[in-house]
């Protein structure tokens, strides 16, 4: 069944152009020239410059399977896991199991690298495409030595320590069990920065996140390597993760959530013609999807015959299989033959997805509160956000619930993917409007980039404010 519909009823465009003249001649601004302005700064390794970790957002690391070895995630071709095939798709999709937290229900799939490139194989031609280059290229300017392309002797850096550091993590888990494993990554690059350059004390942190990266980095500055709690109750506030991070720069990170999320999450998605499709029932078993979700305080949903914004049932499974969304859609059980090949009765197989359900949308509207929690940085800490703000972007989803169609009833300014009051965390959408920003994130300093999701990481402006907080701005410390 499909819910999603080309209407746009209730979009309201406003595009301005503005054109600078002079004698009839126009200018495009001119790229600045970073090798002559960051060429100094880039050669320096004294305690000035902070070690780096990089960490992706979602599908932005590569996933193996350990036991066959078999790629998960990050390659299209060879003995990749197809989801259209029922080996695969149980490779890609996270186990389910009745009354079993979300916790304890891991497979023998890990992270293997951060995704710089994606290998496509299409009519038997292989292509690769650009992902994370262009960030570790910023850094790369910067004079950053990164210990992954070090060690597999990728780029010969001579003497002298590493000082950038990918964070790969498994995108599919809930965002809080990666913690524990971020902070140590974080523990990492202080520990190989203080004995590069022989420190009495391990040396502070910078890190570059982007997208759902930046939402695992803010829950592990708050909470360190707390998980969420099994009773659904929220982890206390300590500002633990804080301890070693100086510099936290967000990139294009959805912190109010995303309305792509639910869409994906109700009809699947094909990331291109040629790509095999991941049907929505395998999207649902990934927690970290639902904590992608958009906050019904923000009215991001609302009833399309009344007109009034949907609240806290947008995390209630009943609500979910009543509309018969995703793992509770009747017609998604053809997917859950595939996953659940030991159940050969369909209502026990929807039962154990329901199950499953309530548990990704429990966690979800528990790691929304736990983020969501007003709270000022330590002294030391500064948070950075880079977002975009020039493209249409969908703002609100009107949904049917009778039929439980969703479709598009309003975009706003972002980057086409997360938009631009959803990276700042503003509270007043929805609310009572004032003249000034509410959000509970203390935000240092915001930049605007004219370009969408991905993109805004190439642009010259991103890499010119990106290699002065890093390289060139005045410390506290």
């Amino acid at each position: 069944m499909s819910h999603r519909s080309k209407s746009t009823e209730g979009m309201v465009l406003v595009s301005l152009i503005a054109s600078t003249s002079l004698g009839g001649c126009t200018t495009s601004p001119s790229a600045p020239n970073l090798g002559g302005i960051y060429n100094k700064a880039a050669q320096e390794t004294s305690h000035n410059r902070n070690p780096v970790v990089v960490m992706p957002g979602i599908l932005g690391s590569k996933l193996i399977d350990e036991e066959s070895q078999r790629d998960v995630w990050g390659a299209f071709s060879g003995n990749y896991a197809n989801p259209e095939k029922a080996d695969g798709a149980r490779l890609l999709a996270l186990p389910m199991r009745m009354g079993a937290p979300l916790s304890e229900l891991d497979d023998t799939v890990v992270a293997n690298g951060v995704l710089d490139q994606l290998e496509v194989s299409i009519f038997g031609l292989n292509i690769q495409l650009n992902a994370y280059l262009n960030i570790l290229g910023t850094l790369g300017v910067g004079g950053y030595r990164d210990s992954l392309l070090g060690e597999s002797g990728a780029i010969d850096y001579g003497p002298g320590h590493y000082t950038c550091f990918q964070y790969a993590y498994d995108w599919r888990l809930d965002i809080s069990q990666n913690a524990r494993a971020f902070g140590a990554q974080i523990r990492k690059a202080s520990r190989i920065a203080q004995e590069g350059m022989k420190l009495k004390t391990p040396p502070k942190v910078d890190v570059v996140a982007h997208s759902m990266g930046g939402l695992l980095l803010r829950y592990y500055l708050r909470y360190g390597d707390q998980p969420l709690p099994e009773d659904g109750s929220l982890p206390e506030l300590t500002w633990a993760g804080a301890e070693l991070i100086d510099h936290a720069i967000l990139i294009a990170t959805p912190n109010a959530g995303s309305a792509e999320s639910l869409l994906q999450l109700v009809d699947g998605i094909r990331f291109a013609p040629f790509f095999p499709k991941f049907e929505a029932a395998l999207l649902g078993t990934m927690p970290s999807l639902y904590q992608l979700l958009p906050r019904p305080r923000h009215g991001a949903y609302v009833d399309s015959k009344t007109g009034q914004p949907l609240g806290d049932e947008m995390y209630d499974a009943d609500f979910w299989s009543e509309m018969n969304w995703g793992l509770a859609d009747p017609d998604q059980d053809a997917m859950l033959v595939k996953l659940l090949p030991g159940v050969d009765d369909e209502g026990e197989r929807r039962r154990i997805a329901l199950d499953h359900l309530q548990k990704c949308l429990s966690v979800a509207q528990q790691f929304h509160a736990a983020i969501d929690v007003p709270a000022t940085p330590p002294p030391g800490l500064h948070l950075h956000l880079f977002a975009g703000d020039a493209d249409s972007t969908v703002s609100v989803l009107a949904i049917n619930t009778t039929t439980g169609d969703v479709r598009v009833k309003a975009h706003a300014p972002g980057d086409g993917t997360v938009l631009r009051t959803s990276a700042i965390m503003d509270e007043r959408v929805g609310q009572t409007w004032v003249p000034r920003v509410q959000s509970p994130i203390e935000w240092r300093t915001v930049q605007f980039i004219f370009r969408d999701h991905l993109g805004l990481t190439k642009d010259p402006q991103f890499t010119d404010n990106v290699l002065y907080l890093l390289l060139e701005q005045p410390r506290d410390h």
